[in-house]
C-alpha cells in the first residue's frame, strides 16, 4: 500500500526512531509499504519517520540509477535494501558535494557535502546481521535515510544563509502549502 509522506514541519520528522525489538508480519508489511510508496514517489530512499512511523528502518532503492552509476564505476548490491536498526561505524574523511532533495521537502534541493563512503552495521530482513561498507552515490542515500531516523534534514546540513534563503519555502510546506505527484500527509497548521 503507497502511504502518505509526511513533510517538513510534522514532529516526527524530528523525533529519533526507536530500534526494533523482533521482527514480525506487521514490520514485514512496513517494509513492503515502504518499498512501494518509494516507487510511486520516484525516491532512492526512504525512512520509517518519513511515512508517520518510529520504527529505526529505512529502505534504499538504486535502481533508476543502475545505468548512470555503473558507467561511472559504482557496483550496487542486489536491490531494493532495508536497513533494520542500522548504525553507522565510520566514514571516510574524504567529504563530496552533491545537491540532494527529500521527498519530506519536496521541491527543495541543496547542495550538502558528506563524507565519500560509510560503513554500516545492520539487520537485513531477514533480521541477520549485515555489515557493508558503501561508496559514492549508496553512501549518500544511506546517510541521508540514516538521518532521518537521527531526526535531522538534509536542510540541517547546509549553511545557515543557504537555509535562511529557504525559510518562507520552508513555512509554506510546514503550514501545508505544498503540492506533489505522491500523497502527502499534511499539517493543519
Amino acid at each position: 500500500m503507497v502511504l502518505p509522506i509526511h513533510v517538513y514541519g510534522d514532529p516526527i520528522l524530528r523525533e529519533r526512531a526507536q530500534p526494533v525489538e523482533a521482527d514480525s508480519p506487521e514490520l514485514q508489511q512496513l517494509l513492503d509499504d515502504m518499498v512501494e510508496t518509494m516507487h510511486a514517489a520516484s525516491g532512492i530512499g526512504l525512512a520509517a519517520p518519513q511515512v508517520g512511523r518510529r520504527e529505526r528502518v529505512f529502505v534504499v532503492d538504486l535502481t533508476p540509477m543502475k545505468e548512470e552509476l555503473e558507467a561511472e564505476g559504482e557496483t550496487l548490491p542486489p536491490m531494493p535494501m532495508f536497513f533494520i536498526n542500522p548504525e553507522i561505524v565510520w566514514t571516510s574523511e574524504e567529504q563530496c558535494s552533491f545537491e540532494e532533495g527529500c521527498l519530506s521537502i519536496p521541491d527543495v534541493r541543496e547542495v550538502v557535502e558528506r563524507p565519500v563512503a560509510v560503513r554500516i552495521r545492520y539487520l537485513d530482513r531477514q533480521f541477520r546481521p549485515q555489515e557493508l561498507e558503501a561508496r559514492g552515490m549508496l553512501a549518500r542515500v544511506i546517510q541521508h535515510e540514516y538521518d532521518h531516523l537521527e531526526g535531522i534534514l538534509f536542510i540541517d546540513r547546509i549553511s545557515a544563509f543557504r537555509r535562511q534563503l529557504l525559510r518562507r519555502r520552508l513555512r509554506e510546506i510546514a503550514r501545508g502549502q505544498v503540492s506533489a505527484e505522491y500523497p502527502l500527509a499534511l499539517s493543519r497548521v
